[in-house]
């Protein structure tokens, strides 16, 4: 406390209190003070207002000490000290202290509290000076019967008994002597502290000690967030029983900081960090401060605010675990009341309160043009709080949507404040989108779809590969950011009515966005995962949208609807085998003109595989968008079935070799698809019956035995020499006669002497053959005799009966000829030939 003189002039303190006692109370004077009678009742008209009102002595002397003059370079602090030792010899079993740095009792402090209704702090208010009751000090008579107070050298007490002296009570000071009372005082202060300028000590009435202890206990720690000067609070409880240790409650401001002030609004905000420490366990946490200046409204005005211009409202968001639990009081008029709102953020205002202080005035103007300033300055405050680049990390940014007020309050009064923050912060771009780029991006709740987190994933994963996603909410609402994604914001979310997007969206997301062929491989297996897993609500929308990537004949990569797969416009395959896929894939830039099917790239199948949820997939490709799954063998089998191009023909014998030279292709498997495969005689022809097959006339035997083909009405099929080319398929060459000397391991194609000729006439056999071919017909004969096959009658009557052997006498049939020896020449003069 401080303040004038007040025609104290150069009295000492000990003589100031002389003069009031003389003066004002006309104590140790003959006559009588004509102002007794008036005294005396402004004395009983105190002692009823005080116990007719429910006060809290406490609260009082805390606003008492926030309204105090510190001196600078001292942090102002208020202690409260609970002892058990009768520190002023009344009697009392119990004694509390309150320890205040503050600059000390003036006198015309010592003035004021001698009497009854005069305050130094009246029309002071825009002054900072919170009391208000006129009661202040004097709520300490409810709790003691003779308050102490010790400050810049007064010494005094009070006491609620009238004065022998003057018949009044409650406002006659008294000297102390007791210099055992001061150093008691050090004692339990501490020896080694210096005292503080100020100390009341409350000798406490027996009934009130447990009153005192509860009041004590319920000290809000956020008490600190909205007093000014205050800046550390504390109690101490001193217990003498050696069983049980002296408590210790201390709440301090460990900083005030980030001081940020917005001209345009009359607000300022900053950040103070608050410090518990209870028992021995210390707890933090940091408050958010947002302030901000209204015009008071003309029909709020009261008498009690006239000089009032402006109210300031200041909003604390708590940061982290409120101190004091979630039951905490949610409105403060500078200190707290006992109003729980249910609000997650904390209101401070000049309110006019009942007696009590635990509640403000329901009903009156001036409190209810403050509430409804509320809304603006809470809007505001989350919209600083949210856009803020000091801490806008994907964590903190979500969390601070929990500050809306989404439950209902209990009180009536606070919820149409609630209902109007939720209108105001509708309209406000204050919800965090994603952008997908650096920039950050606020729109209105309304404008805002939330995505499928799957879907929200593959995004983020997209995007953080290098895909442009800047155009992917031009097609609809805003995406709202990844960071809500978890399920402790759905409440948050569904208050401002963000719903999620519609599956439509999705379909057009797809179509408009480069997602399906420039995404990487891992996140294209989870765009199919999140197709499959909800391809019922999307079947529609996403019938005709490309979303299945294949490589085309000419191994470039696009895109197929589900709706052309399953129609079969376009047959989508994946290779079963990983190792087999890029043969086959490759095969097909030669071939799938004929199997009318296309493979999905490498990469694709091969990540696929890997893919932890492969059967979810597959099951879905398969199902809907008929998608087959083959091997080298059923390949082989569907280009077979549908060869008719000649040069195909070929270029699929080429597949078979290279198929089988990988091991791609087992023996058995070999022979069933050159069994089915159809081919190219010497004449062009696709050949898709035959019953032998003959080597190509250029590099075989039987050509020069017989010229030409004589059997092939026999469906003896004679191979194009194209078959003996080199060439290369697939990447890769297949040197000469490579694939004719395949064709005849594995269908049989043949040459003289090992072909076992048709049931026919063969005319070539009724001419004269050289040497070396007489020689080839016999041995090609003697093959057959060998093998245990019956020769074919025809085929050996023609032998039999052809003149193709050269005798003595010149070529006739084997049948009329005979081999002899020289000796027996010259017998034998008979018609036959004899064999050369």
């Amino acid at each position: 406390m401080s303040g004038s003189n007040s025609g104290s002039g150069e009295l000492s303190p000990r003589e100031h209190v002389e003069k009031i006692r003389r003066d004002r109370f006309f104590i140790g004077r003959k006559e009588k003070n004509p102002l007794a009678e008036d005294m005396h009742q402004a004395v009983n008209y105190l002692s009823e207002e005080l116990y007719s009102k429910d006060v809290h002595f406490l609260m009082e002397l805390i606003q008492n000490a926030e309204d105090n003059e510190y001196p600078s370079g001292v942090a102002p602090s208020l202690e409260f000290v609970l002892t058990s030792e009768d520190i002023t010899a009344t009697g009392a079993t119990s004694t509390l202290l309150i320890f205040n740095n503050e600059k000390g009792f003036s006198p015309a402090n010592i003035e004021s509290i001698c009497r009854v209704g005069k305050s130094t702090k009246k029309g002071q208010r825009c002054r900072g000076y919170i009391g208000e009751k006129g009661i202040g000090f004097k709520s300490v008579f409810l709790v003691s019967s003779q308050p102490h107070i010790f400050s810049n050298g007064y010494q005094i007490k009070f006491n609620e008994e009238p004065s022998s002296g003057s018949g009044i009570g409650y406002i006659v000071p008294e000297w102390v002597d007791k210099i055992q009372t001061l150093f008691d005082l050090k004692h339990i202060y501490g020896s080694n502290n210096t005292l503080p300028t100020t100390i009341i000590v409350l000798p406490l009435k027996d009934p009130k000690i447990g009153t005192v202890r509860k009041e004590l206990s319920e000290i809000h720690p956020e008490i600190l967030l909205f007093l000014s000067k205050i800046r550390k609070l504390s109690v101490r409880e001193i217990r003498h029983n050696a069983s049980q240790k002296s408590a210790l409650t201390e709440v301090s401001i460990l900083s005030e900081t980030d001081y940020k002030t917005r001209k345009d609004l009359d607000a300022e905000s900053y950040t103070i960090h608050l410090d518990l420490e209870e028992s021995g366990n210390q707890e933090q946490c940091t408050y958010f401060m947002w302030k901000q200046k209204f015009p008071i409204k003309p029909k709020c005005r009261v008498k009690k605010r006239e000089e009032m211009e402006q109210w300031t409202i200041v909003l604390a968001f708590p940061l982290g675990q409120r101190l004091g639990g979630a039951h905490a009081p949610g409105i403060y008029a500078f200190l707290p009341t006992e109003m729980v709102t249910n609000f997650p953020f904390i209101i401070q205002a000049d309110f006019l309160l009942a007696s009590s202080r635990e509640t403000i005035l329901h009903d009156n103007p001036w409190n209810k043009g403050i509430l409804d300033c509320v809304p603006s300055a809470f809007v505001n405050a989350l919209s600083a709080l949210v856009k803020s680049t000091s801490d806008a990390s994907a964590l903190s940014v979500p969390l601070k949507f929990k500050f809306l007020p989404i439950q209902a309050s209990p009180l009536q009064l606070l919820e149409s404040v609630r209902l109007s923050i939720k209108d105001k912060v509708l309209e406000e771009y204050i919800i965090p989108c994603e952008s997908y780029t650096q920039k950050r991006m606020f729109c209105k709740p309304g404008d805002v779809g939330r995505l499928n987190s799957s879907f929200s994933g593959i995004l983020f994963e997209a995007q953080r590969s290098g895909l442009d996603l800047q155009k992917i909410s031009s097609h609809g609402p805003y995406v709202l950011s990844s960071c809500f994604e978890t399920g402790e914001f759905d409440n948050i979310l569904a208050f401002l009515g963000i719903r999620y997007m519609n599956w439509k969206w999705y379909a057009r997301c797809l179509e408009e966005s480069d997602l399906v062929m420039k995404a990487t491989e891992e996140v294209y297996m989870k765009l199919l995962c999140f197709l499959a897993d909800n391809w019922q609500r999307l079947n529609i929308s996403m019938q005709h949208i490309p979303i299945l990537k294949y490589e085309n004949l000419d191994g470039e990569r696009a895109a197929s609807s589900i709706s052309r797969a399953a129609d079969g416009s376009l047959r989508l395959c994946i290779v079963s085998c990983e190792d087999h896929i890029s043969w086959l894939i490759n095969s097909n830039h030669e071939l799938g003109s004929i199997s009318g099917r296309l493979f999905m790239p490498l990469d694709t199948q091969k990540c696929l595989k890997a893919f932890p949820k492969r059967a979810k997939v597959m099951n879905w490709l398969q199902n809907c968008g008929r998608i087959e799954v083959l091997t080298v063998y059923n390949y082989g089998c569907e280009i077979s079935r549908a060869l008719q191009n000649r040069r195909l023909a070929i270029v699929f014998a080429h597949f078979l070799y290279h198929s089988q030279e990988k091991g791609y292709l087992d023996d058995q498997s070999i022979r069933h698809l050159c069994a089915l495969m159809p081919i190219i005689d010497n004449h062009g022809s696709l050949i898709t019956k035959r019953t032998k097959v003959l080597v190509p006339a250029r590099c075989s035997k039987w050509f020069s035995l017989m010229g030409s083909n004589p059997w092939r009405s026999e469906n003896y099929i004679e191979l194009s020499g194209d078959y003996g080319q080199s060439s290369s398929f697939a990447g890769n060459h297949t040197p000469e006669n490579k694939i004719l000397a395949f064709i005849q391991t594995q269908i049989g194609a043949a040459d003289v002497p090992y072909i076992y000729p048709p049931n026919a006439n063969c005319q070539v056999f009724h001419s004269p053959l050289t040497q070396e071919n007489a020689l080839l017909l016999l041995q090609w004969i003697r093959n057959m005799m060998s093998g245990g096959a019956a020769l074919p009658s025809c085929f050996l009557n023609c032998v039999k009966n052809g003149s193709w052997i050269k005798t003595s006498v010149g070529y006739n049939s084997p049948k009329e000829s005979f081999f002899c020896t020289e000796e027996c020449t010259s017998l034998l003069q008979i018609g036959y030939g004899m064999v050369s």
